[in-house]
């Protein structure tokens, strides 16, 4: 009688472990993603996609926003999925492969953004083309911040730290705004000029920097975790693209949102944290092994 309990209680223990073990089993797919994880929560739109950037250092979901940057997104996934060319820079012939697998992140600051997409790994890459940004200044309220305050500081989003700044970026653009360009012009246009500086604002001075803005679509503050346009300037959109570690609403108006970081922003600290060199490279690669799109 008693080995006859024992091997049903030892039945009752095997069986219990194997249907724990199903259990388990059931709760992954096969990539190993728990399947009770619904990856469409991390959707703050239904219909904007999803992309995961394969690191060497991790994972980072992030959903895309189409409906604010359509040209910018499409471009971005295009890239990723081999379904645009681009200029290849060892050969210098035009190519379709995913651009973006096997590319490092070039810079990185901690306390600042991470970048990458450059074909050369150094910075100065670029696809062979370019793009305008897409950018509403308007919905970013830079059409109501003044450039100058009534004591005469400059706005902190314009960066200004010295009188060689100022001369560039607030004086010069209205000096050709109001054709002027000597000395007596200057002196016969004084009125002119303080009445217009007093009424200037942010946008204002980055449309007198060359930034062009549209109206018919809606932009947000490259905050925290925000996936963003690099760019040597207005309209000058690639392949490289940057991810913030912090909120840099300076940059609103001059770089294209055009997603941000649902999963994996411990990934992102991570890689923002690691060692680099004087032209903030990381000592060692941090390499995108594969950019796709999820469903």
């Amino acid at each position: 009688m008693k080995a006859m309990k024992d091997i049903l209680s030892n039945a009752l223990i095997a069986l219990l472990f194997t249907a724990q073990f199903l259990i388990v089993q059931a709760g992954f797919s096969q990539d190993n993603q728990p399947e009770n994880q619904d990856i469409s929560a991390l959707r703050e739109d239904p219909d904007n996609p999803l992309v995961e950037i394969q690191t060497s250092m991790g994972s980072i979901i992030l959903e895309l926003f189409p409906k604010e940057a359509p040209e910018t997104v499409a471009n971005f996934i295009d890239l990723a999925e081999g379904r645009k060319s681009f200029l290849d820079p060892e050969s210098g012939a035009l190519v379709t492969r995913p651009f973006y697998d096997g590319l490092i992140f070039h810079r990185v600051i901690d306390g600042f953004m991470i970048q990458g997409g450059s074909p050369t790994g150094i910075g100065n890459g670029t696809p062979g083309f370019s793009f305008p940004d897409e950018i509403n200044a308007r919905s970013l309220g830079l059409d109501r911040m003044q450039a100058l305050d009534d004591e005469g500081v400059p706005h902190p989003f314009l960066r200004i730290a010295s009188q060689t700044q100022f001369q560039s970026v607030i004086l010069e653009p209205l000096y050709a705004e109001l054709n002027i360009s000597s000395q007596e012009e200057l002196e016969n246009n004084i009125a002119a000029i303080e009445e217009r500086i007093s009424n200037l604002t942010v946008k204002d001075v980055y449309e007198n920097q060359g930034y062009e803005y549209t109206e018919t679509l809606i932009s947000r503050m490259p905050v925290r975790g925000v996936i963003a346009m690099a760019n040597s300037g207005p309209n000058s959109n690639g392949s490289q693209f940057f991810i913030n570690l912090i909120d840099t609403e300076w940059l609103a108006g001059k770089h294209t949102v055009f997603g941000r970081v649902r999963q994996g922003m411990d990934v992102l600290d991570t890689i923002g944290g690691t060692s680099v060199d004087e032209q903030d490279r990381p000592l060692q690669d941090v390499r995108l092994i594969q950019v796709k799109v999820l469903q």
